[in-house]
């Protein structure tokens, strides 16, 4: 089945545009002029990825992206004009998942689409030979790499892409600690100085997800009070890859 992708502007030119470079990559494309409609359309449907500018009529799109994180983990792709720090913080901490600043070249934002389903969407080769799969398992959490699946006691946890993301770096290096600005730098692939609530919202709904279902795979993400974060085990728990 082709991916699904909702494409939301309220200028036509850049929808048509976005359309046009992303149907030639077989793409489906759903449009939706502002945030209202948006939100909408997004609750309803499954999307594989949405394109979200941040300035819209009716809703703006981090309230969009923000209100749409209650309830799904849609990968989500923000659009914008304004390209300061304040909002691509402003993005990240709504649950957006990577950040084009406008004029961009659509080419760029089918390469970003692409990147983005790539990190989501296991590879159909590696799931047909076990043998082969990226697995780190301890023993309240399974993380299949290949399949881009996470497990809490034996209970599936649907992740964003940013939150799956932060959870395998940080499980990769049990009991290492990183600043909130390793952090950024490592999972976001952004250097920020000053306002760091883009890690701390993100650890905050990666733990939730996981206390859901599995208190004891909650409790490996650990805070280091001054510091930044750490994934805890013991040392029977270390990896098995």
């Amino acid at each position: 089945m082709p991916n699904e992708i909702l494409v939301v502007d309220d200028e036509d030119r850049i929808r048509r545009l976005l359309r046009l470079y992303l149907e030639r990559e077989s793409f489906e494309i759903e449009e939706a002029k502002d945030g209202k409609e948006a939100y909408q359309k997004a609750i309803e449907h499954d999307f594989d990825c949405i394109l979200l500018d941040l300035m819209l009529p009716e809703m703006d799109g981090i309230s969009v992206a923000s209100k749409l994180r209650e309830q799904k983990d849609t990968p989500i792709i923000m659009l914008t004009a304004k390209g300061e720090e304040t909002n691509r913080v402003e993005g990240f901490e709504s649950g957006a998942d990577d950040y084009i600043v406008k004029p961009f070249s659509p080419r760029e934002v089918v390469l970003r689409v692409k990147a983005l389903l790539r990190r989501t969407q296991g590879s159909t080769t590696e799931q047909s030979e076990p043998h082969a799969r990226d697995l780190i398992e301890f023993q309240h959490l399974i993380i299949d790499n290949d399949a881009h699946r996470v497990k809490a006691d034996q209970k599936e946890v649907n992740l964003t892409p940013k939150e799956y993301e932060l959870l395998i770096f940080l499980a990769k290096t049990p009991n290492k600690v990183f600043d909130r600005e390793q952090l950024l730098k490592e999972v976001w692939h952004y250097e920020f100085y000053g306002d760091l609530r883009t890690v701390d919202t993100h650890v905050k709904r990666l733990r939730e997800k996981l206390n859901r279902v599995s208190e004891e795979a909650a409790s490996m993400i650990q805070t280091v009070w001054g510091v930044g974060y750490k994934f805890e085990v013991a040392e029977h728990d270390e990896p098995a890859q």
